[in-house]
């Protein structure tokens, strides 16, 4: 049996008077007929105020004016309802000919509410429009939310923009949603063309591959980390999860740049990892530094390891490589040999042609010894025209052979003088073999002993110590 129409209106007044959400309806006349008590809460205005009268804007505003239900009613045009909520209203997604806004309330509370309100219609049997219900819900705390959020996101987009080191920040699907002037300056790459993108890789790479706050943002492992910046990176000490590397670009500018860069994981209020932020510094100059300083110290410390005139080692290193080779053929049981070698006639050769060209056979001398040693062996200017080689691994009857060649060898050359004359000069060597309790002098005064057998001996030859 279908209900009375005054059977509906009870459990239309029980519904609307039930229901947590407030809400108003009036009739065709614009007067109301509903405020229930969650519409009392919210405005302050008892139902015993409003129902049966049409001034329901008194609740809402201070002038006369519509509110969304009476629009409903007066089947208001979407022209019409923006001139009331330009900017804050749609039409409904769920009813047909609804409508729904969102606005400020200034008189409401301390310091005013918003608002999100619906208002649909009330239709006959024959669907002609009786009514219209309109409900309001404070959705003030979510609005200072997100106001809140769009602060904090003002705020990082001017401390990310002001910073004057290069930063760049990715959210959780690695899609660049800062890009600061520092930047674009250091990359070229415009702000407007990267944010919003996931081709943050083009600025730095010449193909696709994950940068730093990438990894990063994916908890990378390190093992991961290491196979695209091996030996460049470390974790950071600051921040937990986050890395740091230095290393080079050869596409930024003349000749490439050294960069380096940080990347850390963004976190939300439960800790998990919602983006990224990398930062970068141009630290080409102190490498280029540290490279010339490197330069420069192992320059001086080959000048001081250096004989200037020969290009060989000086007497100073040759101690100190003796005592090595001797410790190492002592403790491994392992053979070792030295070769003293003094020029023959060499004053004469002062004498008659003067000294500057006396250099020039020793610098001659110098390149043979250099020719006819193995890459193992290394050769001394012990003082004068006197020169001492050390054989690693080469025994008595090797070193011996060697010495001989190096006498043939420089007996063969032919030194130019400044005028195009041509100096021929020998030289005598004095070969000796390390043998178990020798010591560096022993071994250098038996090859020196040698030696001097072998100028006694004619020169120009080498001779075996016993």
């Amino acid at each position: 049996m279908p209900l009375t129409p005054q059977e509906e209106n009870v459990g239309l007044s029980q519904l609307v008077e039930g229901n947590p959400v407030a809400t108003i309806v009036i009739n065709a006349q614009h007067r109301v007929t509903h405020w229930n008590r969650a519409c009392v809460q919210l405005t302050g205005v008892a139902a015993g105020e409003m129902i049966g009268r049409s001034e329901q804007w008194q609740a809402f505003y201070r002038e006369r004016r519509p509110i969304l239900a009476d629009l409903i009613v007066d089947r208001a045009l979407e022209g019409e309802v923006g001139q009331f909520y330009p900017g804050k209203y749609r039409r409904s997604a769920l009813i047909e000919g609804a409508w729904e806004a969102e606005d400020f309330f200034p008189g409401f509370g301390s310091g005013g509410r918003w608002l999100y309100f619906t208002a649909a219609a009330i239709r006959d049997a024959n669907g002609e429009i009786i009514g219209a219900i309109e409900t309001l819900q404070d959705v003030t705390e979510r609005r200072l939310a997100e106001f809140a959020l769009r602060d904090n996101e003002a705020c990082l987009a001017q401390i990310v923009d002001g910073t004057p080191v290069a930063t760049l920040v990715i959210d959780a699907a690695h899609r660049l949603t800062h890009w600061n002037h520092a930047c674009e300056i250091l990359t070229g790459q415009l702000a407007g063309d990267m944010i919003g993108t996931n081709h943050q890789w083009q600025a730095f790479y010449p193909s696709a591959r994950p940068i730093m706050a990438d990894l990063v943002l994916d908890s990378a492992s390190e093992g991961v980390i290491d196979r695209l910046y091996h030996g460049r990176f470390r974790p950071s000490l600051l921040v937990h999860g986050a890395y740091e590397a230095e290393d080079f670009f050869p596409h930024f500018g003349e000749g490439g740049r050294w960069l380096f860069f940080t990347a850390a994981p963004l976190r939300n209020a439960r800790g998990e990892v919602m983006g990224a932020i990398e930062t970068l510094q141009d630290v080409s100059e102190r490498r280029r530094a540290e490279e010339a300083l490197r330069e420069s110290e192992e320059r001086y410390r080959r000048l001081s390891l250096t004989d200037p005139l020969t290009g060989l080692f000086n007497s100073r290193y040759l101690q100190e490589r003796l005592q090595s080779e001797l410790e190492r053929a002592t403790r491994y049981g392992r053979t070792f040999s030295l070769l003293v070698l003094d020029c023959d006639n060499f004053k004469g050769i002062n004498d008659s042609y003067g000294h500057l060209e006396g250099d020039r056979v020793l610098q001659s001398l110098a390149a043979v010894i250099r020719l006819c040693l193995r890459r193992t062996d290394s050769a001394y200017r012990y003082g004068g025209e006197e020169f001492v080689a050390l054989l690693p691994e080469a025994g008595g009857e090797a070193a011996y052979a060697l010495a001989e060649r190096l006498c043939s060898t420089f007996a063969a050359e032919r030194t130019q003088t400044a005028d195009g004359r041509e100096m021929r000069c020998t030289v005598s060597i004095g070969v000796a073999e390390y043998r178990a309790g020798d010591s560096g002098a022993s071994l250098m005064r038996r090859a020196d002993e040698a030696s001097y057998r072998a100028k006694g001996a004619g020169k120009n030859r080498a001779v075996m110590a016993p």
